[in-house]
This record gives structure tokens, sequence and C-alpha cells, in this order.
């Protein structure tokens, strides 16, 4: 039976649980706990993983999330759901090229245009980074969820650095440094709204919100969740939008965009958080098509994986690597800078 437990903090949601087993009680079934009823039909299945499914509502009988303990009882239909889809139906390894930034026999450091989706997923089986290293590199290791090569991951529409294992030694080294909050990650993001502060940090919980599953958000009494941090900095105000470097404590789904979200400042064209519509500024026609321009210019949200820096699994040097801002970030920064400086002049 699949693991559910990655051991790895992840930055980007998957879409959908998919179904990994699914099977039907026949008419002549007397009642019988879910996690024996499966453990005697899935294989190398042990109780301790079942019930550990079970308590992560990964069971459902009937469409309904169960625990161990359920009976399941004649013609119940019984499936396993998990967040990723059944892995060896999925990776086909494909010729796309890769920007490699640095490599060396235990790892390489990849920068991820944005679009790319990290690896197999619901409506996104092919043309991911993960189909893209299976054809350039053999046998790299698979991570808890069986996946080969990654760490961590970033949201498709999110561009910058990942850190890709070569080998088991790096994989686990690697994922215990994200683990321990010991990687270092900075983003750079322009958010709606002028963020008064010149510098702070966001503390919630994240976890998946009650009424989307697409989207998570922040249970600040830390009922639900799990515990994130982000600490953010100006570097440029806009008036309207403002430019801020956000460096990742922990590694939570959508991360930064759920916390900007939470202290008022939704990330410029994020359609999943409502980014996508304009949230600060004039009623003014011209103001309008010039937003309209904006998200034309950047098509996504305004996110980019600009520094990542760890410590090397052989050498113990502690490796840093930044990029330059993607283009379609670049050009929209310059537009906003155009605005302001033609607001300013307006108001003296």
């Amino acid at each position: 039976m699949t693991d559910i437990n990655t051991g790895v903090e992840q930055e980007e949601m998957d879409d959908e649980l998919y179904e990994h087993h699914r099977f039907e009680a026949g008419k002549g079934q007397s009642p019988l706990r879910v996690d024996k009823f499966l453990m005697n039909l899935v294989e190398n299945a042990t109780r301790n993983k079942i019930q550990q499914a079970a308590a992560a509502g990964n069971i459902y009988v009937n469409d309904v999330a169960v625990k161990s303990n359920y009976k399941v009882k004649a013609n119940d239909v019984v499936r396993v759901l998990l967040s990723h889809p059944p892995y060896e139906q999925l990776l086909e390894p494909e010729n796309i090229p890769i920007n490699i930034v640095y490599e060396d026999d235990q790892l390489l450091v990849v920068n991820k245009p944005a679009g790319m989706v990290v690896h197999p997923g619901h409506g996104n089986y092919s043309g991911t980074l993960v189909n893209a290293l299976a054809y350039h590199f053999e046998n790299l290791p698979l991570n808890s969820s069986e996946r080969p090569g990654l760490v961590h991951r970033i949201d498709k529409d999110t561009s910058g650095l990942l850190v890709i294992a070569k080998t088991e030694e790096a994989m686990t080294h690697l994922a215990k440094q994200f683990f321990d909050k010991t990687s270092e990650r900075e983003y750079i993001a322009l958010v709606w709204g002028n963020v008064e502060e010149d510098e702070g940090t966001v503390e919630g919980h994240i976890g998946r919100h009650p009424k989307d599953r697409m989207q998570n958000t922040v249970y600040a009494d830390g009922s639900e969740g799990k515990p994130a941090v982000t600490h953010y900095k100006v570097l440029e105000r806009f008036g309207y939008v403002t430019l801020v470097s956000c460096k990742l404590e922990t590694g939570r789904t959508h991360q930064i965009r759920v916390h900007m979200k939470y202290i008022g400042h939704t990330l410029f064209n994020d359609a999943r958080y409502g980014g996508d519509k304009i949230l600060k500024g004039t009623t003014f026609t011209k103001y309008k098509q010039f937003i309209d321009n904006c998200f034309k210019t950047l098509p996504r949200q305004a996110l980019h994986a600009k520094t990542l820096g760890f410590e090397h699994p052989v050498t113990k040097e502690f490796l840093r690597f930044d990029t330059e801002l993607p283009q379609d970030i670049q050009d929209c920064i310059e537009k906003w800078r155009t605005y302001a400086k033609s607001r300013q002049i307006e108001e003296e």
C-alpha cells in the first residue's frame, strides 16, 4: 500500500485525490473492520499503514471517509484515495530541456519556468519536470511519494529554483534539511496593496480550506493545519501594489500565497486566491486597462523562487544559488514603476 507520509514539507497542492484501490464487499460479507478487510486484499499492506491512511481521511466507504474501526458490510464500496496519482501508471520519460543551474554527482539545481508542473498529476500526465528528469537521468532515487529526485516542490505557475537529489544519500540528507528548516528559500512576490511595515513575520497554521479544497487557508487559533512562518521585507512600493521578498521558515502548501492574502496582500494575478481582480486602485477606465495590460504581461501569480541555499550532502559546504527574475515579472514591475512615477508627477 502506498505510504501517505512524505516526510518532506511540500509547497504545492495536488488538485484532487486519486483512487489507488477499490473493492466491493460481496453480498455475503459479514461485518468486518475496514483495516482487516483491506489487509486481506491489498498486497504488502500492513495494518499500521492502513490505520494511518484511515486517520488521514484517505479511506472511503460509499464515498464517505471512515476510521479504521468502521465495519464493512455487504455491498459496501471501499476505496483508498491518496493525494498523488498511482505513480507507476503515469511516468513517461520525455525529452524536455531542463535549465540546470548547478550539477555534480550528488545533486542538481534547476530553474523551473512558470507553467511547468513539477510532477504528473490530475490533468498533467506529461510535460512535467519529473518526466524530463526521467529522460535525462537514470536511477534517480525515489522520495517517499515514489517520485524520482524530488526533494521539494513549487507550484506550476511559480518559477524558480529546485534542488534535485541524484543519490539516496543526497535525498535523505536534503529532505532532512527541508524538514528541519535549515535550508534557505527566498521568493520575490508582487502583492496587492501598500504593505505598511517595511518588514514583518506572518505566523498562522495553514490547512485545507473548509469550503474550497483547491485552496488552503490560515487557522489562526491553530485548531487545524500545520504551523507556518513567513518572513517578508518590502523591496519597492508602487502605491497600489508592493514588491516584497519572502523567506520561508516552513514550507507549507501555497504558504506565501496564503499568508500574504491573510494579511490583506493577495499576490498579484493569483487567480486561485482572487488576485486576478482589481483589489486596490481607482475606478477609472484607464486604470482598468493598465491592470489588464499587466495581467497580459504576467499571466500568472507574481511569484518567483529566487534564492535557494542548503548544505551539500557530501562536502558539507553550504551552497547558495540565486536567479534573475523572469522577464514576465520584470516587465510587469517596470509597468508599475512607470505608472507610480506618473501618478507622483500628477499629484505634485
